[in-house]
C-alpha cells in the first residue's frame, strides 16, 4: 500500500482569525495506516497532540523558524 502524504498550513488562517480545527481533522480524516500528515503552525498546537494521539497518530515536533512550526503526524494505525 502507498503511503499518502497531507501537507497543511494554518498559519495564515490563524493570522485572520479563522479556526482552522475543521480543516485539520479533515486532512486527519483521510489519513490510514503509515499515512503522514505535516502541519505548518505559528505556534507549538500541543492540544492537538492529545487529540491525535487518541485517533492512532504519533508526531514530531520541529520550530522551524519562529511563529513557524513544522509538526509531522504519522498514523499508527
Amino acid at each position: 500500500m502507498d503511503q499518502k502524504m497531507i501537507e497543511l498550513d494554518v498559519r495564515e488562517d490563524l493570522k485572520n482569525k479563522i479556526e482552522p480545527f475543521q480543516k485539520i481533522m479533515g486532512a486527519v480524516k483521510q489519513c490510514n495506516k503509515n499515512d503522514i500528515f505535516i502541519l505548518h503552525a505559528p505556534f507549538k498546537p500541543t492540544p492537538l497532540f492529545a487529540v491525535l494521539k487518541a485517533k492512532g497518530f504519533t508526531h514530531e515536533e520541529e520550530e522551524l523558524e519562529k511563529k513557524h512550526w513544522k509538526i509531522v503526524f504519522t498514523k499508527l494505525n
